[in-house]
């Protein structure tokens, strides 16, 4: 068993985020001055797979990263992949569907921003908000949405089928520490232009996302894309969990310099 494990999703058991604390910092080896003080060396290890990764240029990583607002995406973005290679990164945030997207299957526009071979893929929200937002807000029949699970686990078959490795990472926050950054977010400037009135209206379907989110976990959790549930609440614990099972994916992959 890798390190990353302790976070990863099992599909054969019984998944409950109630159960997980958010705040809690498993597996750490030391307090958080400790963790910042060693983030940089994460940063170059990260830095060395990511270059043999793009050496190599035949296989590719995607990284999806959910969570409800204020969970801390943008802050892992910014933070874990501080010093990886622009060319060999591509970054992208999924927001509501453009009139054109909304015209074709639900697939249709993530397909297109799927990583190269020799990238690292960054999905800032993903084709997972076509199952748990559209049921939490009821966009769509639960017959429409719950067929997506399947689809979800073919697609991501087929990126695998095609040389890519997809991890899933959900960043996991109590509803206390949600409400406090979203609170600051208010009051500092640099930071308000994220909030939308719907984050306070998403905070009244809190448990209906919780479901939502278990059902997707379990249910979309496979030995080629699996998902992991990050406590998030210490950003300095989350920074460092993601770091490690990137670094544990990207081992196991093990890219090599062409000869």
């Amino acid at each position: 068993m890798g390190e990353s494990d302790r976070w990863r999703v099992n599909p054969d058991k019984e998944l409950r985020l109630a159960q997980i604390d958010p705040g809690a910092t498993p597996g750490v080896p030391g307090d958080r001055v400790a963790i910042e003080a060693a983030q940089p060396g994460l940063h170059a290890e990260l830095s060395e797979l990511q270059a043999r990764l793009w050496a190599e240029a035949r296989r590719a990583l995607l990284v999806v990263l959910q969570g409800l607002d204020a969970a801390g995406k943008d802050g892992t973005i910014k933070h874990v992949f501080l010093g990886v290679n622009p060319l060999a990164t591509r970054a992208v945030a999924f927001k509501e569907p453009t009139p054109e997207e909304a015209t074709h299957d639900f697939l249709w526009r993530v397909h297109a921003h799927c990583p190269a071979a020799g990238q690292i893929g960054i999905f800032n929200r993903s084709h997972y908000e076509d199952i748990v937002a559209v049921r939490v807000r009821r966009l769509a029949e639960p017959e429409v949405w719950k067929q997506r699970y399947g689809l979800i686990n073919a697609f991501e078959s087929i990126l695998a089928h095609g040389g890519t490795t997809t991890i899933k990472i959900y960043l996991h926050i109590s509803p206390e520490e949600q409400l406090r950054r979203l609170d600051e977010r208010r009051d500092i400037p640099d930071k308000r232009w994220k909030l939308r009135p719907s984050d306070w209206d998403d905070r009244q379907h809190w448990d209906e996302f919780q479901a939502a989110y278990q059902d997707a976990l379990r249910l979309t959790s496979t030995p080629t894309a699996p998902w992991y549930v990050v406590p998030s609440n210490h950003k300095w614990y989350r920074n460092w969990a993601v770091s490690r099972i990137l670094i544990d994916t990207l081992t196991r992959m093990d890219p090599r310099y062409p000869r």
